[in-house]
């Protein structure tokens, strides 16, 4: 799958806005602790998407009912689901000049009643973008850092219905924000979750 650029102007997947507030204190200091290990970006992107992949518990492994949506406060409360832990993800990268954009696969609800968007990020590197997914490793799950083929959460079944969609975006799909805005808790947010991108698909 070719990756395709939302918008051409690179300068967007750089961009701080209320849910990618990589402008944030709680986003700085965290950038800067993981920057300190980092001998260069390449280092820091895996270290961030390394502490955002374990250190921040996917909601429904977890069995937290709080819903997250804005990137501190992911970070602040070590909380969220794909599409919250792709946003802190993201502010970490873009607070050090990784342009980072977001993606979505179309996935079955796991028990098969549905579809559901998964969120996702990539990063650009040497001329090109390489998808990671920070939603959390589990049994069944071996998600890991590369620029080198890619080692995701999921692999869509084309033959269920399922899509790897090659927009990346430079913010969050409005739909996606606003379920994540309007939910509740958890359960409630599964229930209004978008299964299709804008267009339908």
């Amino acid at each position: 799958m070719e990756p395709i650029q939302e918008t051409p102007d690179l300068s967007a997947y750089l961009a701080a806005d209320e849910v990618i507030d990589h402008h944030h204190p709680r986003v700085r200091e965290t950038a800067a602790r993981l920057a300190r290990d980092a001998e260069d970006s390449y280092a820091y992107a895996r270290l961030a998407y390394e502490f955002v992949r374990d250190t921040v518990p996917h909601s429904q492994d977890s069995g937290d009912l709080r819903v997250t949506w804005r990137a501190s406060d992911v970070l602040a409360e070590h909380t969220g689901i794909c599409h919250a832990k792709a946003h802190a993800l993201a502010a970490l990268l873009r607070a050090e000049d990784i342009p980072t954009a977001l993606c979505y696969q179309r996935l079955r609800h796991d028990d098969g009643s549905g579809y559901v968007l998964h969120g996702l990020v990539a990063v650009r590197f040497h001329g090109a973008w390489h998808r990671q997914d920070p939603r959390g490793n589990k049994p069944g799950v071996d998600a890991r850092f590369s620029l080198d083929g890619e080692h995701l959460a999921f692999t869509p079944d084309p033959e269920k219905g399922e899509v790897d969609h090659p927009v990346l975006y430079a913010a969050p799909l409005p739909a996606v924000l606003d379920a994540l805005e309007a939910a509740t808790d958890r359960p409630h947010l599964w229930r209004i979750l978008p299964a299709e991108l804008p267009d339908g698909r």
